[in-house]
């Protein structure tokens, strides 16, 4: 498939963009980041859904599992306690329930990970204040 030259340069200033971005962030901002990422891909994943676009749905939804996976649980702090377990166990079921949704093209378990996911995303967002109030801690 051709890729025209101005599609190809976007792309490189978009992957420069999110590099940048990643590279000056703090911890609470990457995981910030990550439930982006999460939730975009949740909705390509029902737009490609909506279209039958079988292949984009697998690809959006591999994406929105290696992110669970890969970013937000594997980022899990042993010593987090009960909440650091209760997460890891509800990034499990969004794992089952999005491979569910990909077998059978399911866009109500799609909207159910979002739904379990979206309240702590802002969650996340709204304790930015108080994170950046607590002193850190020294190395």
């Amino acid at each position: 498939m051709y890729t025209s030259v101005s599609m190809r340069s976007a792309n490189a200033y978009k992957t420069i963009g999110v590099e940048t971005a990643v590279s000056g962030a703090d911890p609470h901002q990457l995981v910030g980041m990550l439930y982006e990422a999460l939730l975009q891909s949740l909705g390509t994943a029902k737009l490609c859904m909506q279209a039958n676009d079988i292949a984009g749905k697998g690809q959006a939804i591999g994406r929105a599992v290696r992110l669970l996976e890969e970013g937000l649980k594997a980022g899990l702090d042993a010593k987090g306690g009960e909440l650091a377990g209760n997460l890891r166990g509800l990034y499990d079921y969004c794992i089952v329930v999005l491979s569910e949704a990909n077998l059978y093209t399911n866009l109500q378990k799609v909207d159910e990970v979002i739904s379990l996911i979206q309240p702590i995303a802002q969650a996340w967002t709204q304790i930015r204040p108080e994170v950046a109030a607590t002193p850190r801690a020294a190395s």
